[in-house]
């Protein structure tokens, strides 16, 4: 895993990523929207390359890719790790908000996947890793703005990954279960939070392997399947599953 590049390398979990790659000896180049955090992280990684941008904004693709191809021009692996959990009342009330977590967490995300795709092909090796989320599995009353975006990029993958996997492109969808971070952090914690070190360990692990969908931590693949599958008339009377 030579040349590594993290998009929404500030989040707490990619940050965490970031340093076990580097005890691994990867060649880093970080994006994040946070200047301050991403000066600090560069100080910590020493990484070959960094660039600052609002990634939820696709104007800024192009100036960010074009630096990241000057740094390292065969990439390795890509890790996706930027979103936004948004606030579900307010999506139901203004579109904005609706629009904003769609924009954040699917369609820029989309944006950046068809460049990077194209350029593994052409390659023909490397892979990609894209965080997604358990709530994509199941609209649920809580959160089902946010689930939906997640969900769509979870099967815009799949579909990415049948087309690319005889290319010699691997594809890694990261569905991921709570974690405890900043952006969860007025979430009442239960057994379900792991946290960001024991969430990027996990991560890297999958990284390495074949691609394919990894549930984060694994026992959320048998719990979810279940929820799935649940008819859905029994789904809507289980409060801890259906309520707010």
């Amino acid at each position: 895993m030579a040349n590594v590049l993290i998009l929404g390398a500030t989040s707490k979990v990619a940050g965490e990523v970031a340093r076990l790659l580097k005890q691994r000896g990867a060649r880093l180049f970080l994006v994040a929207r946070n200047a301050e955090r991403l000066a600090c992280l560069v100080d910590e990684l020493a990484p070959v390359g960094h660039y600052c941008c609002d990634l939820s904004d696709p104007t800024n693709h192009d100036g960010m890719l074009c630096a990241v191809r000057r740094a390292m021009p065969t990439i390795d692996h890509v890790l996706i790790a930027y979103g936004y959990l948004g606030d579900q009342l307010a999506s139901e009330r203004d579109y904005r908000e609706a629009d904003a977590m769609i924009r954040i967490n699917f369609s820029s995300v989309v944006a950046l996947l068809i460049p990077l795709l194209n350029q593994l092909e052409t390659q023909g090796k490397g892979a990609l890793t894209a965080i997604t989320s358990v709530a994509g599995d199941r609209g649920r009353p809580r959160n089902y703005t946010y689930g939906a975006a997640k969900g769509a990029l979870s099967l815009y993958l799949q579909g990415a990954r049948s087309r690319l996997w005889k290319r010699g492109v691997r594809i890694h969808t990261i569905k991921m279960g709570p974690v405890d971070t900043p952006m969860t952090a007025t979430h009442k914690k239960d057994f379900s939070f792991i946290d960001a070190r024991s969430a990027a360990r996990l991560i890297v692990h999958h990284m390495q392997g074949r691609g394919g969908v990894h549930y984060v931590p694994g026992f959320w693949r048998w719990v979810m399947l279940v929820v799935r599958n649940m008819p859905e008339p029994l789904f809507q009377r289980l409060r801890f599953l259906s309520g707010r």
